[in-house]
């Protein structure tokens, strides 16, 4: 997510390719995520180590737990809690994220580690918004050019991408 999720349903300036992978197994996808890189915005703005824990609930609805800390990896540390549900296809990689009240912000798992679900690329309906996740505070080389190639071919900029510090 990942992560602070408020992402807004603006409109693109350019076309990008915000196909979603075709399955998701949301059981396989729950648990912990470090943000390898993002597109800066204001609601992570000088955050580093960078995190999201994903729960599944009994009634289907999906606890997403944000952390990170302001400034360097000794900053104070933040937390925000809310809430995801998964979009019409159940199959298909398309969440909506909450962390206000009852608004919902698209989460569109773009590309995903289909075997062992160790990366995702998640966007949403604009070309403002991009994170690189991983399982571990690091990437496999081969995973992140595979993810970076992916990037351009969909039509979003690899020169906007923040790199986030993590341990």
């Amino acid at each position: 997510m990942g992560v602070f999720l408020a992402l807004s349903g603006c409109s693109t300036s350019h076309h990008i390719d915000e196909t979603t992978v075709p399955n998701l197994d949301v059981n396989r996808y729950m648990g912990r995520w470090y943000e390898i890189a993002r597109y800066q915005h204001s609601f992570e703005k000088d955050l580093e180590g960078v995190q999201a824990f994903y729960t599944l609930q009994d009634n289907g609805m999906i606890k997403v737990e944000n952390s990170g800390y302001k400034d360097s990896l000794g900053g104070k540390y933040k937390e925000i809690v809310g809430k995801a549900r998964q979009k019409k296809d159940a199959s298909a990689g398309e969440l909506e994220v909450s962390f206000f009240l009852f608004f919902y912000s698209d989460y569109k798992i773009l590309e995903l580690d289909t075997v062992n679900y160790n990366y995702a690329l998640v966007g949403s309906s604009s070309d403002k918004y991009l994170w690189i996740l991983s399982r571990t505070p690091q990437m496999k080389p081969e995973d992140l050019d595979f993810l970076l190639t992916r990037i351009a071919e969909r039509g979003y900029s690899v020169d906007n991408l923040y790199w986030v510090n993590q341990p």
